[in-house]
């Protein structure tokens, strides 16, 4: 017998296709009466760039102003993102927003980040999207394909949805 599912960790990287990729998590909770929690990795800087925030920005305070309104944005943009979902949801779907129990922004190895965080929660389930860009390497994306390879609970990665083609009518 397969377990419940009663929580559910929806990644997200805050494109087009993450916004389609919550429509399933919505739906499985829903489903499975789960709860949510979103999670956005904002991705830790490499050495190289914390020398070069160091080389242009010399003030200390600065520096930490920078690294603090990139976690400030990231949290912005997520908020934006789901008033957003939730004003275009079917009315009778939006009972469906108590169901997320916590939207965090962490700062870390988005990889490490969501398989440290699925299991903290106690996750049973984690969706995320397939990336935008590329064929087979960045057609799931280095971090779907890695969380995938390395989770040891399932993780349901959405495929982004075909693009509509508008066919003129001939007359």
């Amino acid at each position: 017998m397969l377990p419940d599912i009663k929580t559910i960790l929806y990644c997200t990287d805050l494109s087009k296709n993450a916004s389609f990729a919550f429509k399933h998590a919505v739906y499985l909770a829903k489903k499975t009466g789960a709860n949510i929690h979103i999670l956005k990795v904002v991705e830790e800087l490499s050495n190289e760039e914390k020398f070069t925030l160091q080389t242009y920005i010399i003030n200390q305070v600065s520096r930490e102003e920078f690294l603090k309104q990139r976690l400030k944005n990231a949290n912005d943009q997520l908020q934006e993102r789901q008033e957003y979902f939730w004003k275009k949801i079917a009315p009778e779907e939006s009972a469906m927003r108590k169901k997320i129990v916590s939207c965090e922004i962490i700062e870390g190895y988005p990889t490490q980040t969501i398989l440290r965080r699925s299991r903290e929660l106690d996750c049973d389930l984690i969706v995320m999207g397939a990336h935008e860009k590329g064929w087979l390497h960045t057609l799931l994306g280095s971090v779907a394909k890695n969380v995938l390879r390395e989770s040891r609970i399932p993780t349901l990665i959405v495929p982004r949805p075909e693009k509509k083609v508008h066919k003129e009518k001939s007359a």
